[in-house]
């Protein structure tokens, strides 16, 4: 699996606008609700925190090869309420974050080459009938930033939300309906947590248990 390398100097993103128009998975288990460590009430109220029945729970998949992370994002790809869905990843560097998402967008129909956003913090990917959004928040340190590029309006408006490294703007993100948390292992395989924090997030998490 491919590793990621740190990321270089950034232009910073000042106060530029982002234009809107633009198979085995190993060992799965869905476990008792996880308690919320985030506190929801920093957080802007976003489409996901007004669904009912919020739940929580956890899905750990090990994935030991590149395949695995490729057919993995193959059968989330085909979930009908990815369209809508906003999703974080987190691990140390090298974990394999852009790799997940690569082949994610590659298996939604996203051709040519894909960018990493660590430079722009986000690029924009149009499929027919589904607007996709790659966040890279590395180099976010300005929470002026999240108002001046008009990110907010980028998560009020329907598609999908992907977002690595979203620890670097905590208290500005909306809640993510799916978490992922991967963890590269001395053997080079991959540990990963999947939490749902939303109804929407359930059901992508109980359509990736099946």
């Amino acid at each position: 699996m491919e590793a990621l390398r740190q990321p270089g100097q950034q232009t910073r993103l000042g106060r530029r606008k982002v234009h809107t128009g633009h198979a085995d998975l190993g060992k799965s288990q869905l476990t008792a609700p996880l308690p919320d460590v985030r506190d929801p009430l920093s957080r802007p109220e976003s489409s996901a925190d007004r669904h009912d029945g919020i739940v929580e729970s956890a899905l750990h998949l090990t994935w030991r090869t590149e395949d695995e992370t490729r057919a993995f994002a193959q059968k989330l790809a085909v979930l009908g309420a990815l369209r809508h869905a906003f999703i974080e990843l987190h691990g140390d560097l090298g974990a394999g974050k852009t790799t997940l998402v690569r082949h994610l967008l590659q298996a939604l129909g996203v051709s040519g080459r894909i960018k990493s956003p660590t430079y722009a913090v986000v690029e924009p990917h149009e499929v027919p009938g589904l607007s996709i959004w790659h966040f890279d928040f590395y180099r976010f340190n300005d929470p002026r930033e999240w108002e001046d590029a008009g990110f907010r309006d980028l998560f009020a408006t329907p598609g999908l939300k992907l977002a690595e490294w979203p620890e670097k703007a905590a208290g500005v993100l909306p809640v993510a309906d799916l978490v992922l948390r991967l963890a590269l292992q001395d053997d080079e395989s991959r540990r990963v947590e999947i939490t749902s924090q939303t109804a929407l997030g359930h059901t992508l998490l109980k359509g990736l248990a099946a």
